[in-house]
């Protein structure tokens, strides 16, 4: 049985060290404060906007979330980021997705100010990231990178795939992971053959929203087993990997829950703690 990468103990102790530096920065009469776009009322961002908003009020953080409704027009929301730009004393903003048709994403990413973009998914952040000269991550990217610092898995000369390329894990995971000497290779669900990548594999990350899609039979024993999927099959929430068979084959394995999701909130809040030591020279 692989040993599991505990997700939700290392997120527990990094907030306790987070928690002192906000004090800190409060003693300096510094209150990091990040403001939450969300556009209409899907369930899910619904969950995480709560989750977000109690991680933050525990650590010390400000969270506000500005509640658009869903035929929200584009002018407006470009209006509102504008306003948070020009704020003061607003350190991050994020728009909450999925966001309805009507908006243009990439032009509202792209209205927000560099310095303020909690995500890491406006253009100059982005090319950033590839270019290694980065001074955000992408939460989810880098709660993975720690949570296998954290069990002293390596990364320099191995051989990872990533199944998933979105631009909030699997493109910026990959950048990340080739920064630290990996050799990353991103595969998807139109990818043919996925078994043939994933059994040479020393580190497999499963990102791709499919329950089930990683069985024993697609891995490489005692590969390292990252699952980053969330899906809900029958009132439970699972995820891309069929845990109790790929287990017994692996030397670490994630579990769903309490793998990368509570990495993922924590390093939100590692993010917005950056960005608001960097607005105020610190």
């Amino acid at each position: 049985m692989g040993q599991i990468l505990d997700g939700q103990q290392l997120a527990n102790l990094r907030a306790c060290n987070l928690k002192k530096e906000v004090a800190d920065l409060k003693k300096q009469d510094i209150k990091p404060l990040f403001c939450v776009i969300n556009i209409g009322n899907d369930p899910s961002s619904k969950i995480y906007l709560r989750t977000k908003k109690r991680r933050a009020e525990a650590i010390g953080i400000e969270q506000r979330v500005y509640q658009l409704p869903v035929d929200e027009k584009q002018v407006y929301l470009l209006a509102l980021i504008d306003q948070l730009n020009a704020a003061e004393e607003v350190n991050g903003i994020m728009i909450q997705l999925p966001v309805p048709e009507q908006i243009n994403l990439s032009e509202a990413l792209d209205h927000i100010n560099p310095e303020k973009d909690v995500d890491c998914l406006t253009p100059s952040n982005v090319g950033r990231l590839w270019r290694g000269d980065h001074f955000v991550e992408p939460a989810t990217a880098h709660g993975i990178l720690a949570l296998l610092q954290h069990y002293q898995i390596g990364l320099r000369g191995k051989n990872v795939v990533i199944i998933g390329r979105s631009s909030i894990v699997g493109k910026p995971l990959a950048a990340l992971m080739l920064e630290q000497d990996a050799t990353v290779s991103i595969l998807h669900l139109k990818t043919q053959n996925l078994s043939e990548y994933t059994k040479r594999a020393d580190i497999l990350v499963s990102a791709a929203g499919q329950a089930g899609l990683v069985t024993a039979n697609m891995i490489k024993p005692g590969a390292v087993i990252v699952d980053v999927g969330i899906n809900r099959i029958a009132g439970k929430i699972v995820g891309d990997v069929d845990f109790a068979e790929v287990a017994p084959q692996a030397s670490y394995i994630t579990p769903v829950p309490g793998g990368v999701g509570p990495l993922t909130v924590e390093s939100l809040m590692e993010q917005v703690v950056k960005l608001t030591r960097r607005n105020h020279g610190r």
